[in-house]
């Protein structure tokens, strides 16, 4: 009688328990060992391009014709000669252009050291022509006009608004200033009026001011403070300026490697005075004559020297044509990894983030796309990467974007373009730790959402954007900024659909998707809600199933099927690639309670996961396997009568053997998960006894692997439910080995300790044979009262929280059970 109620108490089937207890203890314990299993995986390598080039061999663009080229020849003749006259003669209106001057002031009369202006205005014309004709001449810089210390000359332009007033402070003394020159050939001869402008001032007594009031007369637009700027500008050119160009031409004629430091130096002091005049940008009247010294120092060939002069040319405000080859020139730097150097000694990278930020993408469409192909090949080095990011890249490049969204209706090509080097720059920036919180505050991950939806057809900016997904979606904070992205996993499945035969982009776009399912509930659903989810995924799966084709079966449920990818496109270990990453979206997306139920009823989805066990062996493919495993362990959760999952058992369990006699551990573990679950069918245990899988089940009991305790634990509870193989199991040495999995693992692992006690009791239940000694029954009824005992269970417990998360899994998963044994091995009491 006492061994019928012992039969009728024995345990339910192994089924690890899913969530489905109140938010209390039962979900700390639901929490810390998941039934349905999340898949990981590793993220998709991307190998780095040898070569720095605008478009890789990967790119669409490889072999277009008309695509920009990365390799040209820069020389001097390439650049227009500038000139910043218009040609017409027309009087333009007053700038305010107050150029500043790094000279102490005189206290008793700042205007004392200016020059003295000629009383005849035609004569400042007559020679305001013949020094501008010698000084904008294209030729050697030999022709530049001779450094004095004074000049007469008076330029035509007047300064314009926003600039500053002349500065107070005294110019060069023509006692006190002494400028060496290189010897040059005699230019031309002069007129007499020329000769007269090009002479040192001479002090006739007469003040700037008065003169000032003269030429408002005569010239009857007078205006002394206009007067007086361009005067000095003229000062600041021929004491300052002219000497530094002269003497760029006579070091460049040495040509030597001492001679290009020399010329970087002189470049950066003329910069520096420029900038201390306030001259940069347009502001120079005689900006044409730098620019064209600059130019032709460029055929000299350095790459530090060509640095130097872009950063200058840039800071003069080209345009059009010069700007173009300055940022090519810049490019050509950059294409070399030994030039990296000279990038990190040299403000350049400055300068061309300026120019991306502010020049127009309709006018300076291929400017800016060396320049961003420039910072594609910079951003491949780590201590460039660094500085990029200080220098606010992450912000350019969003306000990039932008303005490239709302100009790719005029400008189609050449956004495109752009875009592939901008998100190739943005997927080497997600390398650096310290750029994600930047992705998310400038939200860089919705704005290539945008730019996915105007670009879907264009596979080099969807896989560029693929591989920056892929990367930042690994981290929480990213991944929650991504899904909160409107309609992206629906953008997503249209890609997938879109370029199924790319497989770069459709593994990465898969790996997303994994990271997305992998911890939130809410992505699931999402996922499978989007319009033709299951049958993108299905399709997608179906073409990636490396099959011979004789093997090649057609889905289920009249899916068409889509035409297998060619070899070079997807190599069998391409396409493997990513059929792991695509099933584990289909595992993860099974968690969801209402998504599982709906893909377990999926007869395609079934005979896809089983024809992949069928074709593929653990040695070969183990992340593969272990993934299906996985999956049918999560969908075999919701066996009902209408699950394809129902009819297929025999065949899965078959399938699975060849996982449990691998030597892969991961790959025994995952159908030993399965085995437990399906095991709840007696032909499936009848299968596992006859073909001595539970041997292989017994040994896992003496792994050091909890989770391999665990699994193997809930799958003996299950065969133990029939008779005959109680017998079997006990001539394995089932129960020692369960009592001694007991004594190690218990304290630490209050679930497992369950599992354990709750084979025991099916073992043990309703045998009439003594399976246990009385010394190892008096052992197993100790080990369960210090258990029992909460202050021996949980009281070397320090942290709280740990002792929380153990006090539950206690209550819950061992305690009753344990209880239940305790009472069959306690000695009866004769006394009732």
């Amino acid at each position: 009688m006492a061994s019928m109620e012992r039969k009728h108490e024995i345990c339910s089937p192994f089924i690890p328990r899913h969530s489905t207890l109140r938010k209390t203890s039962a979900e700390i314990v639901s929490d810390a060992r998941q039934a349905l299993r999340v898949q990981s995986t590793r993220r998709p390598f991307t190998p780095r391009d040898g070569h720095r080039q605008l478009f890789g061999k990967s790119s669409v663009r490889a072999d277009q014709d008309n695509r920009p080229p990365s390799t040209f020849s820069l020389h001097a003749q390439n650049f227009d000669a500038p000139d910043s006259r218009p040609g017409s003669g027309t009087r333009l209106s007053p700038l305010d252009h107050k150029p500043k001057f790094p000279v102490p002031c005189d206290g008793e009369d700042p205007f004392k050291a200016f020059p003295k202006p000629p009383s005849d205005p035609l004569e400042v014309k007559r020679g305001l022509t013949g020094a501008r004709t010698r000084l904008l001449k294209a030729g050697s810089l030999t022709m530049l006009p001779s450094v004095v210390r004074h000049t007469d000359v008076k330029e035509g332009l007047n300064p314009g608004p926003g600039q500053k007033q002349p500065s107070a402070k005294r110019l060069p003394s023509a006692d006190h200033t002494e400028v060496h020159t290189s010897p040059h050939k005699p230019g031309p001869r002069r007129t007499a009026s020329e000769s007269r402008i090009m002479q040192p001032g001479v002090d006739t007594g007469v003040r700037p001011a008065e003169c000032a009031a003269e030429w408002k007369t005569e010239l009857g637009n007078g205006d002394s403070t206009t007067s007086t700027a361009e005067d000095a500008e003229s000062v600041v050119w021929n004491n300052m300026i002219a000497p530094l160009l002269q003497q760029l031409e006579s070091v460049a004629a040495g040509s030597s490697e001492a001679s290009v430091d020399r010329l970087c130096d002189l470049c950066d002091s003329l910069h520096g005075t420029l900038a201390e005049a306030d001259m940069l940008g347009r502001r120079c009247k005689r900006r044409s004559g730098i620019l064209r010294a600059l130019f032709r120092l460029i055929d000299l060939n350095s790459a530090q020297l060509n640095l130097h002069i872009a950063k200058l040319c840039l800071a003069l405000s080209i345009s059009g044509n010069n700007l173009l080859n300055i940022c090519k020139l810049i490019f050509q730097i950059s294409r070399s990894e030994s030039n990296d150097i000279l990038f990190q000694n040299n403000s350049i990278i400055d300068s061309f983030l300026c120019v991306l930020s502010n020049e127009d993408i309709s006018s300076s469409g291929e400017a800016l796309l060396y320049c961003v192909g420039t910072l594609k090949f910079l951003s491949g080095n780590s201590a460039i990467l660094r500085l990029l990011l200080d220098k606010n890249c992450m912000g350019v490049a969003q306000k990039l974007i932008q303005r490239l969204c709302t100009a790719q209706v005029t400008n189609f090509t050449i956004t495109g373009h752009i875009l592939v080097q901008l998100t190739a720059t943005l997927r080497n920036l997600a390398d650096h730790p310290d750029s994600r919180p930047l992705f998310i505050s400038f939200s860089i991950l919705s704005e290539l959402c945008l730019v996915l939806h105007h670009h879907r057809k264009d596979p080099d900016i969807c896989t560029n954007i693929s591989r920056i997904y892929s990367k930042l979606s690994s981290y929480s904070e990213c991944r929650l900024a991504l899904a909160q992205t409107p309609n992206c996993y629906q953008l997503f499945l249209e890609l997938l659909s879109k370029h199924r035969q790319k497989q770069d982009l459709v593994v990465r776009l898969l790996f997303t998707l994994g990271n997305l399912t992998a911890k939130s509930d809410e992505a699931r659903q999402q996922l499978f809600q989007c319009q033709g989810c299951v049958d993108t995924l299905l399709l997608l799966y179906d073409s990636y199933q490396h099959r011979d084709d004789s093997s090649h079966t057609q889905p289920q449920n009249g899916s068409p099927s889509p035409s297998k990818p060619p070899a070079s496109a997807a190599s069998v270990h391409e396409a493997e690639d990513v059929l792991v990453k695509l099933v584990r979206v289909l595992a993860n997306m099974c968690i969801h309670p209402a998504v599982g139920p709906a893909l377990a009823t999926n007869t395609t989805c079934i005979q896809l996961l089983i024809e992949t066990l069928e074709l593929r062996s653990v040695q070969e493919s183990e992340e593969l396997l272990v993934n299906v495993a996985a999956t049918i362990n999560n969908l075999s959760f919701y066996q009902g009568e209408t699950s394809a999952l129902s009819h297929s058992q025999l065949t899965i369990t078959k399938l699975m053997m060849k996982l449990v006699v691998s030597s892969s551990m991961e790959a025994m573990l995952e159908a030993t998960r399965v085995y437990g679950n399906l095991s709840q069918s007696k032909d499936v245990r009848d299968f596992i006894m006859q073909n001595r899988v539970y041997q292989f089940v017994v040994m896992l009991l003496d792994s050091k692997s909890t989770e391999m305790c665990f699994s193997a634990c809930g799958l003996l509870t299950n065969l133990a439910l029939d008779p005959p193989n109680r017998v079997n199991l006990s001539q394995e040495g089932v129960v020692a080995k369960l009592v001694d999995c007991l004594k190690d693992f218990g304290p630490g692992d209050w679930q497992l300790a369950g599992q354990a006690c709750q084979a025991l009791w099916n073992m043990m239940g309703s045998s009439s044979e003594k399976l246990l000694e009385t010394q190892e029954s008096a052992s197993l009824l100790e080990i369960l009262i210090t258990y029992l005992d909460v202050e021996e269970a949980l009281g070397w417990i320090e942290n709280e929280d740990l002792r929380d998360f153990h006090k539950a899994c206690w209550e819950l998963e061992f305690i009753p059970v344990a209880q239940k044994l305790m009472k069959m091995l306690q000695p009866p009491d004769l006394t009732t």
